[in-house]
């Protein structure tokens, strides 16, 4: 199953990639396009997958949290890695009161998970543990790389649209001097490209937010925990906003923005009620006691 999951994902992330090459030789016409689209996915590929964690926890503010400072949350984090058979992750905190946490880094051995403030404050321990598994599992299974390399060429797409379109409006780029403003052109890149890569995004986070809360439930055992502790994020998440840039709220435990009109349709995780149906449904098998998870 693990490596159906990478194949997918693979081909999603070539997907964006290979949007990036059509934008630049949609807006150029030439070679010359698909040489500029080819360095910039190749550039943002790498660059993500290298500094995805660096740039996670500074959009966010994390710092680095030690031992010392919240022994019971760092033994806890170490505790469950354990089940998870992971390395233990570096621990970092947002001073937020925004009740949220995420994971990143490119594999478990360059790993982090971040809590904020207020989830610590607004969770019990048998709710946060559950949330810090969950967290552990997209770890585990590589999606805290997967969701930082869609997001940032996501991003890359959208940028390289407003770029390039301006160019194509302001710019002469034929040897006669003439302004390449194909309208078919500017279509794709301002708005068919983004919205392409958007959902894109959309389908690797939202298939991963539900087999992380199943590993959740396999490392805790206790699938009611996170169903308690997705209502309480559920109602206060979105009443404080959790500041940062847009294109790494796939990490989230929780989508911060409103499930109201049109943003509903690019929230980037699945609906709230759903995973707590699964959940709900998932509890009444048996489930592994925690040392059985280890």
């Amino acid at each position: 199953m693990f490596g159906v999951n990478q194949l997918k994902t693979t081909a999603l992330l070539g997907l964006l990639s290979g949007l990036i090459v059509l934008a630049g030789y949609y807006l150029m016409g030439n070679e010359q396009g698909l040489v500029l689209g080819f360095i910039v996915a190749a550039f943002t590929s790498i660059g993500s997958w290298y500094y995805s964690d660096r740039a996670a926890l500074a959009t966010y503010q994390a710092q680095p949290l030690a031992r010392e400072q919240a022994p019971q949350l760092y033994d806890t984090i170490a505790r469950l890695s354990e089940r998870a058979n992971i390395p233990m992750p570096k621990v970092f905190f947002v001073s937020t009161k925004s009740p949220n946490a995420f994971a990143t880094g490119r594999d478990p051995q360059h790993s982090a998970v971040a809590v904020t403030e207020g989830i610590v404050e607004l969770l019990s321990p048998e709710e946060l543990e559950s949330v810090l598994a969950h967290e552990l599992t997209h770890i585990k299974n590589r999606d805290t790389l997967t969701q930082a390399v869609a997001g940032t060429l996501a991003g890359a797409i959208t940028f390289l649209g407003r770029i390039l379109t301006f160019g194509a409006l302001y710019g002469p780029v034929t040897s006669g001097g003439r302004r390449n403003a194909n309208p078919l052109s500017l279509i794709f890149l301002i708005v068919l490209a983004p919205l392409s890569a958007g959902l894109i995004q959309l389908a690797i986070s939202r298939t991963r937010e539900y087999a992380a809360d199943q590993g959740a439930a396999e490392i805790t055992g206790n699938p009611l925990a996170l169903v308690s502790a997705l209502k309480k994020l559920e109602q206060v998440a979105h009443q404080i906003p959790m500041n940062g840039n847009p294109a790494f709220s796939p990490l989230l435990i929780i989508n911060p923005l409103s499930r109201e009109g049109l943003q509903a349709l690019f929230l980037t995780h699945p609906p709230t009620e759903e995973r707590i149906r699964r959940l709900l449904e998932l509890s009444q098998q048996p489930q592994p006691t925690p040392a059985a998870a280890v």
